[in-house]
């Protein structure tokens, strides 16, 4: 299993020895996944935190009308969970899918509380990243509430054209909250330019 992706990834955040990060990589397990295969279904327990080593997901929820909304995308070099799950036990709000062939590193919630004991500085990893997500979750907030939903589209495309290139005008439609629609309205009119 090559871990240098996730060694690379980890080491951005906090600086490790490289017995420690040995000791961190023996604890997540790899897994290849089929393109639409789920990791997780709304509704189950979410047993795991993952990091993508290739390929991308999309986690959404779905409400009563069948009708999805995509949290975020997670493509190589991203974290996967829905952490409220796997951190209360509690049943998931998000469903994890594969949008391509892809392969994901996964932790569990035992494993993670071990490297904790065994690497204290484990702690002050996951605690950099949850904030670095909580700062993008806001940003994202503020700009849905103050920017147009072109200008939302436009810095999607901006922020991530590598995710962008590789999606459907669904799924970047329910990321945005608008429909796919005006999406390919946007994508015909920016073409034209």
């Amino acid at each position: 299993m090559d871990f240098r992706i996730l060694k690379q990834n980890i080491g951005r955040h906090v600086a490790f020895s490289d017995v420690e990060l040995e000791a961190i990589c023996s604890r997540f397990r790899s897994r290849k996944v089929a393109r639409k295969e789920f990791l997780l279904k709304q509704g189950e327990v979410c047993r795991f935190e993952g990091f993508v080593t290739e390929g991308c997901f999309r986690l959404f929820s779905t409400n009563a009308d069948g009708v999805e909304a995509v949290l975020y995308f997670a493509a190589r070099d991203w974290w996967v969970a829905d952490i409220d799950s796997f951190t209360n036990g509690a049943p998931a709000e998000l469903s994890i899918q594969a949008i391509e062939d892809s392969e994901v590193l996964f932790i569990g919630k035992e494993d993670k509380e071990r490297l904790y004991a065994d690497v204290p500085k484990v702690e002050q990893l996951f605690r950099i990243m949850t904030q670095k997500t909580l700062v993008a979750l806001q940003r994202r907030m503020i700009r849905n509430h103050t920017l147009s939903a072109e200008e939302r589209y436009l810095h999607f495309l901006s922020a991530y054209p590598d995710i962008a290139r590789r999606l459907t005008n669904l799924h970047i439609a329910s990321y945005l909250g608008i429909t796919h629609e005006f999406v390919s309205k946007i994508r015909r009119r920016l073409a034209g330019k």
